[in-house]
């Protein structure tokens, strides 16, 4: 029964969790659907995207950057870039130092793991047996 209850409370903070896996192609994870991937590589991609195979005379990249920025694709590619960039931005405000790393709540980060699942369950449960040792008087959290 202890067990059953342990399982539950590590299972309630996971449910409303906000978690964010950093990381770079060259560091692949699982993240489920509700995991934000933030991908430190992401803008570099976009933008070599952007000024594939241009010329070398300025000109001509630049008649042909021009027409790119107005195709079809270019309010995607736009708003992918500005998602990158964000996405940087984020990252570099939570302090994140090495990749992969699973950010929950914008408190907790787990540096090397590749399963964000794997990482939330060991918050969980540093949380639950944080939240046990303060109810039990025992002083602050585990290490």
């Amino acid at each position: 029964m202890a067990f059953l209850i342990l399982i539950a409370a590590i299972q309630v903070p996971l449910a409303n969790a906000e978690t964010w896996i950093v990381t770079d192609r060259n560091h692949p994870v699982q993240a489920p659907a509700h995991v934000r991937l933030i991908l430190l590589d992401e803008s570099e991609r976009l933008e070599a995207k952007l000024s594939e195979g241009l010329p070398a005379n300025q000109q001509k990249a630049i008649a042909i950057i021009q027409q790119r920025l107005k195709s079809n694709d270019a309010q995607r590619l736009q708003r992918d870039l500005a998602l990158a960039q964000q996405n940087l931005v984020d990252a570099w405000s939570m302090g994140v130092t090495k990749v992969p790393a699973v950010v929950v709540d914008r408190k907790f980060v787990v540096y090397g793991e590749t399963n964000a699942t794997a990482a939330e369950y060991r918050i969980a449960q540093w949380r639950a047996a944080a939240k046990h040792q303060n109810a039990s008087g025992q002083g602050d959290a585990p290490r």
